[in-house]
């Protein structure tokens, strides 16, 4: 980040000392600041709400028009008020990732900038400065697919530094989401487009921009409103599927297979002596447990499993079209990798292991309710004789796999090696 800073204070030296002020350019800066002001107060209420998760918002539709009709120092001013705002009005959090934010807009945004005005002017000295030609290419049906598909480089840039510094920053604790799916992509669309407009309006009159606001702060209220829907489904501490959620598409799911005539399995996976664990290392280093179980759990699973937190220490997968070996094959397989992984205390490495309970649709149960109570009844077992195993509700306890009795057992193995943290 200190590069990007750097880099960023040189540009905006050297675009400051071209640049030929003007009132007029000072006073349209302040009508986007203000219009994005708005917008920030607007989304207070919905945003201070929101749990857990990374917001998408609509502010870039104030801040493309000042890409598009200022000269390009002025994308690293607007991004300033902007941040500085959701920082003391919605949400603080570390300093140094709103810095980040801050300058990777400015810069990105300067960059954008510089060519667009460099295109329509043809010197790359007027693209410094800024072309004083904008106002007809935004007039043409070219000049507006060019400031589109600009706006559109400055997305796809600026969310990848975003999601690089993310995975940087989580080294892995938590498995992250897709850059875009269906509807980031229609969020980018809209916020482009809404930029454009505004830019449009601005180049008509600037009397014309609040025209723009009220639906802007009706497209930014409905998305935020989807980001509370969809945050009341997550665990906020690992990002899974809460437990109410999981339920629902597991019993979904379940019943789908049973009208097919399919196999599915469910496990129950408890860490073992998890409560030694925060009384041992502290419940700060107790939440890195549940987040790396959690990571190492999703990153073993096929896209149609569904995982979720159940609660505490125990997580929930329901495993679509997997019978008895499938399914004791999965959860072995899981309860090996959580066996593996090890997460740092104050120099120690620490790991943990699991207990596994499973059950299967037809054998174990014919609903969400009864395959549940089975495959706890087999979670008991496996800690009654020993943890850090998997069992089946009506197993042996020989230490053989389901194959050896027909597709049902218990899967002994031997007990916690030592450095495996039984806390």
């Amino acid at each position: 980040m200190s590069l990007m800073v750097l880099v960023a204070l040189f540009l905006c030296g050297l675009a400051f000392a071209v640049t030929v002020f003007s009132v007029m350019d000072l006073v349209v800066l302040v009508v986007f600041t203000i219009g994005a002001a708005v917008c920030v107060e607007g989304s207070r209420r919905l945003e201070t709400q929101r749990h857990a998760g990374s917001s998408r918002d609509l502010l870039g539709a104030w801040w493309f028009p000042v890409v598009l009709l200022l000269p390009p120092v002025y994308a690293f001013l607007i991004p300033i008020p902007i941040y500085l705002l959701n920082q003391q009005r919605i949400r603080q959090t570390l300093m140094y990732r709103r810095i980040f934010n801050m300058v990777s807009v400015g810069l990105f945004g300067f960059f954008v900038s510089v060519a667009w005005h460099w295109l329509i002017s043809g010197d790359l000295m007027e693209g410094l400065r800024g072309s004083g030609e904008v106002s007809q290419w935004l007039a043409t049906l070219p000049g507006l697919l060019v400031a589109f598909a600009g706006c559109a480089v400055f997305t796809l840039i600026n969310t990848l530094a975003v999601a690089l510094a993310i995975r940087i920053s989580m080294r892995g604790k938590r498995k992250l989401p897709p850059l875009w799916d269906r509807e980031s992509l229609m969020v980018d669309a809209v916020e482009i487009s809404m930029g454009i407009v505004v830019a449009v309006l601005c180049n008509i009159s600037l009397f014309l921009v609040p025209i723009a606001l009220p639906p802007i702060l009706l497209l930014q209220r409905s998305l935020l409103y989807q980001q509370l829907q969809n945050a009341a489904r997550t665990d906020p501490k690992t990002g899974l599927l809460n437990a109410p959620t999981w339920e629902q598409e597991a019993s979904i799911e379940i019943a789908r297979a049973r009208a097919a005539r399919h196999r599915s399995a469910v496990l129950i996976i408890d860490i073992d002596h998890f409560k030694r664990v925060n009384d041992t290392h502290g419940h700060l280093f107790g939440d890195q447990v549940l987040m790396g179980v959690a990571t190492t759990i999703s990153h073993h699973l096929r896209q149609s499993d569904l995982l979720g937190r159940f609660g505490g220490e125990e997580f929930v997968v329901l495993l679509p079209g997997s019978d008895v070996n499938e399914a004791w094959h999965a959860a072995e397989r899981l309860r090996v990798e959580v066996g593996c992984m090890e997460i740092e205390v104050d120099k120690v490495k620490v790991a943990v292991t699991v207990s596994v309970g499973l059950a299967v649709v037809g054998e174990h149960g014919n609903d969400l309710v009864e395959l549940l109570t089975a495959a706890d009844l087999a979670l008991y077992r496996a800690k009654e004789t020993g943890r850090n195993r998997v069992c089946l509700p009506d197993g042996r306890e020989d230490g053989r796999g389901p194959e050896s009795h027909g597709g049902v057992g218990t899967q002994a193995v031997p007990e916690s090696p030592q450095g495996i943290a039984e806390a």
